[in-house]
């Protein structure tokens, strides 16, 4: 396979995390799009690394993995303390929680 088909696979991968972000309002959901473009990020790292035949793409994109369990663990910390406070994970209203 050449480069062109695995930056094209992260492009998509990319967009439909970017669409994600911007239209959904649950968290969750808003979380599984921030995890698919860090992972199209990971699809590059990965793919220029074997294509000048190195490991440094490798090792970022482990790093990139430990930043994205990070953020899983306390973005759904924030989402389940939304949760209980507002018996919803509704983003729009989450600027109620001032106080």
């Amino acid at each position: 396979m050449i480069l062109n088909q695995f930056l094209l696979l992260a492009a998509v991968l990319f967009s439909l995390g970017v669409y994600g972000v911007l239209t959904r309002r649950n968290g969750v959901l808003v979380l599984m799009s921030v995890e698919l473009i860090l992972n199209a990020v990971n699809i590059n790292l990965v793919a220029f690394g074997a294509f000048q035949d190195n490991v440094q793409g490798d090792v970022f994109a482990v790093f990139v993995i430990a930043v994205a369990a990070a953020e899983v663990g306390v973005g759904l910390a924030m989402v389940l303390l939304m949760y209980r406070n507002r018996k919803s994970i509704d983003f729009s209203e989450v600027d109620m929680m001032r106080g």
